[in-house]
């Protein structure tokens, strides 16, 4: 760190690749990974020497095309001769003080005015009363009375959230379709638990290096989480800041807003003897990742792997990208009828961190039918060894919402729910004077 500081701007490198792809290795291992990645060019890069390796500010980079019968020694063979003369231009380019642009840096402006373009359509697909969806401005707009609200009798719920380390199975398996679905998910099922109908929403995209074609799949994506959420998609930032992001990589952050009459607002009026309505879950939904990903490595599996708990889904991958599902079209109708006291989203924590979050003081819950452990769960169940509380405690178990009804209201609150789509409305429990969640039944 100490030499870097002291080089600092003033001590270059060449790298056998275009970085940011490919830091880290050297020689025929990198020509080997440009073929390993099928990609159509190659190249050298001049950069700065910092305490990051091959993370310092790109200089200038130069280019050579890959054919279909390079090896890595025929690759070497083309870039090598492009070094000598890629250093010999940075030396002259600092000598002479010439002028250095943001592309050389590693950030694309064409490539972000690309995208925004691209994702105008998707966009534009979420208009709902109260905005248009139109991108291009400093602030997305959105007009209350527009949407029904009267803003002296009106408040204002925020929520944000992200994907968490669902994304690098995304990333491994190049699917970028599905995770803007759970961006949207994370926020909107949080927005609904107050009793708010979500109004918009915005995105943040932070990356390397900007892939225009991966970041267009992943707004797509947030794009039809808020059409199945009804909310406008009305604005977002994309970030290109190299070295900050390993290659490939990228992060992601949903911010919402929804609105609630203040005589509306959830919880309210919750009680000992209240109803307990579960409504399923598409799968993991987005939390507890990071275990899931330590248990497949600790199987010797792959996301390329054929799914041990569902033959008829071809790959883990492909069953531990199922989307969150949203719950808004199916509970708002629910929640503006005045028929729901309190709700809980079954995130982290599962269920017995948060059913609590939303009863009042002295007032805890029994949970006799539990429905049993859907197949993903159960997989993961058998190779964790986690009982039943660790497991209802790190998964949303195959519920990921939980409504609270009155007992006089709990047949008509089941008949709405399936009538606004739910396949399946589970009469879990009631609510009794004590505090906790105890469950009655095991998961088995």
């Amino acid at each position: 760190p100490s030499f870097c500081k002291f080089w600092a701007g003033r001590c270059i490198n060449v790298h056998p690749s275009l970085l940011p792809k490919h830091a880290g290795g050297m020689d025929l291992e990198v020509h080997q990974a440009v073929l390993d990645a099928k990609e159509g060019e190659t190249g050298c890069t001049i950069h700065e020497v910092t305490d990051q390796v091959d993370g310092g500010p790109i200089v200038l980079q130069k280019k050579v095309a890959v054919s279909k019968d390079d090896t890595a020694e025929s690759l070497k063979a083309k870039v090598q001769p492009l070094e000598g003369a890629a250093f010999v231009e940075a030396i002259q380019s600092y000598i002479k003080g010439k002028v250095i642009s943001y592309a050389d840096a590693g950030v694309s402006i064409d490539a972000g005015n690309d995208l925004v373009e691209m994702i105008k359509p998707f966009c534009k697909a979420t208009r709902r009363a109260g905005c248009d969806a139109d991108l291009g401005g400093f602030g997305g707009l959105f007009d209350l009375a527009a949407a029904g609200y009267d803003a002296k009798e009106t408040v204002l719920i925020g929520a944000t959230d992200g994907v968490g380390t669902k994304l690098r199975i995304a990333q491994t398996t190049k699917n970028h379709s599905t995770v803007g679905i759970d961006l949207v998910a994370m926020c909107v099922n949080d927005l609904i638990v107050a009793g708010g109908e979500p109004l918009f929403f915005l995105d943040y995209f932070a990356t390397g290096h900007l892939e225009v074609e991966e970041a267009a799949e992943v707004v797509k994506g947030i794009a039809e989480g808020c059409r199945q959420a009804g909310c406008g998609l009305i604005g977002g930032e994309t970030a290109e800041m190299p070295s900050m992001y390993a290659p490939g990589d990228y992060d992601l952050a949903g911010f919402s807003v929804g609105a609630v009459p203040k005589d509306r607002i959830l919880p309210q009026g919750i009680g000992a003897g209240d109803v307990l309505l579960g409504l399923t879950s598409s799968g993991i939904h987005s939390n507890g990742f990071s275990l899931v990903r330590k248990l497949i490595e600790k199987e010797g599996l792959s996301y390329g792997s054929p799914c041990p708990w569902d033959s008829s889904i071809e790959t883990i991958g492909d069953s531990l990208l199922t989307p969150t599902k949203i719950y808004v079209k199916a509970c708002l109708p629910l929640i503006k009828k005045g028929i729901v006291k309190g709700m809980a989203h079954i995130t982290g924590g599962g269920l017995l961190e948060n059913l609590p979050r939303t009863l009042p003081k002295g007032i805890g819950a029994e949970i006799v039918d539990h429905p049993s452990l859907p197949s993903v769960f159960a997989w993961m169940k058998n190779v964790s060894g986690l009982d039943d509380n660790e497991m209802l405690r790190t998964f949303n178990c195959g519920i990921g919402m939980i409504l609270v009804v009155d007992k006089a209201n709990a047949a008509e609150a089941k008949k709405m729910l399936l009538e606004g789509g739910e396949e399946q409305v589970y009469e879990m429990g009631t609510l009794v004077n004590g505090s906790g969640v105890k469950m009655m039944n095991s998961l088995s």
